[in-house]
């Protein structure tokens, strides 16, 4: 029995099949759609592939699979999927393979599989308190530590890349900081799935702007009113509702517009 594999690769020279004995053991497991490893050319590593078709003899001089991982990989509603989309876009079989798989479920360059995501986080060490008063008194005198601290005073626990935008201050601070016992360095996770915080009971109740988007969205609504084109550039760390303020005001510009 000869399979017909799409290998596991972008380039487009490798973009058609290849003829594969499949030796006699693994006859039962050879179906379309079956995820394989196989010999390619003068490499040393075996190469993914997909069956996407069974025949009886090959004009090719033919290799044999050297493993079938997974026989039933995809479909073959699946594989028929795929053609059409390389068909109709253009684009390589395997490329259109690939999207038919789970994330990570490949094991070509295992690295790069989907990890889990972390990211450093910044906060303070000592209690808020302590920390003001050694400012007013003086004992910490550097701008650029009295300004990363206070930015954690007023808004807690930071991501790194955030804290470093915003108070404008180097990792090189911050690790002074930390090396003289007044901020805490953390790698945590962070969580990728968006509706795990969705609160399926029903709506929540609209929370209120704080003083600076209040201030910042009354000065968007005026021009919208006085009909004046401007451009605004809004600051806000992670989760400070950037866009929920965009949004009330892309709606009463939406509002303007139709008057």
């Amino acid at each position: 029995m000869i399979a017909e594999v799409i290998l596991n690769n972008s380039a487009r020279d490798l973009n058609r099949t290849f003829d594969y004995e499949v030796p006699e053991a693994m006859q039962n497991m050879a179906k379309i759609g079956a995820y394989v490893l196989v010999p390619f050319g003068q490499r040393k590593t075996l190469e993914e592939g997909f069956i996407i078709g069974l025949k009886e003899q090959s004009s090719f001089q033919t290799k044999e699979i050297a493993k079938i991982e997974n026989q039933n990989a995809l479909t073959k509603e699946q594989v028929e999927i795929a053609k059409w989309m390389a068909k109709r876009y253009f684009c390589n079989l395997s490329d259109c393979i690939k999207l038919m798989m789970p994330p990570g479920s490949m094991k070509k360059k295992v690295e790069n599989r989907i990890k889990e995501k972390t990211a450093n986080f910044v906060d303070l060490a000592k209690e808020r308190e302590e920390i003001e008063w050694e400012i007013e008194t003086k004992q910490i005198t550097s701008p650029k530590h009295i300004r990363l601290l206070k930015f954690l005073i007023d808004n807690g626990e930071t991501n790194i890349s955030d804290l470093s935008l915003f108070t404008e201050v180097s990792k090189a601070v911050m690790k002074t900081l930390k090396k003289n016992g007044y901020i805490t360095i953390e790698e945590k996770e962070v969580q990728r799935n968006p509706f795990q915080l969705y609160d399926k009971k029903g709506k929540t109740e609209k929370l209120p702007l704080t003083p600076e988007q209040q201030s910042a969205f009354e000065e968007i609504e005026e021009a919208i009113d006085d009909k004046m084109h401007a451009e605004y550039l809004l600051f806000g760390v992670t989760g400070s509702r950037k866009n929920r303020s965009l949004y009330a005001i892309d709606r009463k510009s939406i509002r303007a517009r139709k008057e």
